[in-house]
């Protein structure tokens, strides 16, 4: 069985300070149920006519689907949703059950005379949390697909995202602590909004072993917090019996899509999914290894024209605020991490139970 989840994500200002603030992006997240199951999927749901996409794949372990249909250098120019998913490859079959959702709204390329011929290009990558809830059969499938888009479709433009452990956060884990789903956004001078979404569940760390500090936290502006030095050691040790107990997971990935409502062609995409990249590098190490599947979408709405100035440079800004905004939410996971998991699929604690209500 599958539930879908509520957009009860914390952020919350003028916008939501999440990939929701490109308008016309929705998210919706739905998990897998039943005893023994701590993994989900979700949908980042292109608005109406699609998106302009594009991936960079630099994982040595991805588990991916639909990806090379994203090559500037092959047909399709649009697609409708991303699915981002857990259950390692047996969770992309969630995609096609957002595949068979956008059939049924003739959504997708249209391959013949009827507006019902069409064949929704549905990109999809997963990351690997199977026996995370204790049942290593308990994973997405094609319903927990349908849900996670429906919940999409239903929650509105400039939705709340829910954030930490949902969706295809909900068993993720990074370097022995919990992972999970986050957000973030910006609008540029140019007034262009980029907004990033990302599923972290890395085998590296995405804390400094020296300060307890997030390392994404020292690109958010400002100087984090420090935890006292007790509280670190204290935090060490409990990782450490956590670690211990726990089997060392074979494969993991860092999932990102980041979203823009500039237009871009789809070689333009293309760089700034590869750009975005840096953004995991610099909040999780090590990263991209050999049994990491770190993949990262790129969407552009196409609603607003780059700066005519400085010509082909105009993108700079939408590179660097990419991969900024992948940083920022990959701490958003982190520090969005319910309480510590103790289950028959391993210790994680999270970062709030071992640091408290630090933030960066």
């Amino acid at each position: 069985m599958t539930q879908p989840e509520q957009t009860d994500g914390t952020d919350g200002m003028d916008g939501m300070d999440a990939i929701t603030d490109v308008s016309g992006v929705r998210v919706g997240h739905a998990r897998v149920a039943g005893p023994g199951a701590l993994s989900g999927t979700t949908v980042v749901l292109a608005p109406e006519g699609g998106a302009v996409a594009a991936v960079d794949v630099r994982g040595g372990g991805p588990g991916t689907r639909e990806t090379d249909a994203l090559d500037p250098r092959n047909v399709v120019q649009r697609i409708d949703a991303i699915v981002l998913t857990g259950g390692s490859a047996y969770g992309l079959d969630s995609a096609s059950g957002v595949m068979a959702w956008l059939e049924e709204r003739h959504r997708g390329v249209r391959v013949g005379p009827d507006p019902s011929h069409v064949v929704p290009v549905v990109p999809a990558a997963c990351v690997f949390d199977l026996g995370r809830g204790g049942d290593f059969s308990a994973r997405p499938d094609a319903a927990t697909g349908r849900a996670a888009a429906e919940a999409a479709d239903a929650s509105g433009d400039h939705a709340r995202v829910g954030t930490g452990a949902v969706g295809a956060g909900t068993g993720a884990v990074v370097g022995g602590l919990r992972g999970g789903v986050g957000t973030a956004s910006t609008v540029l001078a140019s007034g262009i909004t980029v907004g990033a979404l990302v599923v972290v569940n890395a085998v590296g760390s995405a804390v400094d072993p020296a300060t307890g500090v997030p390392y994404g936290s020292w690109f958010d502006g400002g100087r984090p917090a420090v935890p006292a030095e007790e509280v670190h050691e204290a935090a060490l040790r409990r990782l450490a019996e956590a670690r211990a107990a726990s089997a060392p997971p074979p494969l993991n990935t860092t999932l990102a899509v980041v979203a823009t409502d500039a237009v871009l062609t789809r070689a333009q995409a293309q760089k700034v999914a590869g750009t975005a990249h840096d953004g995991i590098a610099r909040a999780v190490r090590p990263v991209h290894l050999m049994n990491d599947g770190d993949t990262v979408f790129a969407l552009a709405t196409g609603r607003r024209e780059l700066p005519e100035e400085p010509g082909p440079l105009a993108l700079n800004e939408i590179l660097a605020a990419g991969a900024d905004l992948v940083t920022r939410a990959i701490v958003r996971a982190l520090l969005a991490a319910p309480g510590g998991l103790r289950g028959p699929g391993g210790d994680f604690p999270s970062y709030g139970e071992l640091y408290g209500e630090l933030r960066g």
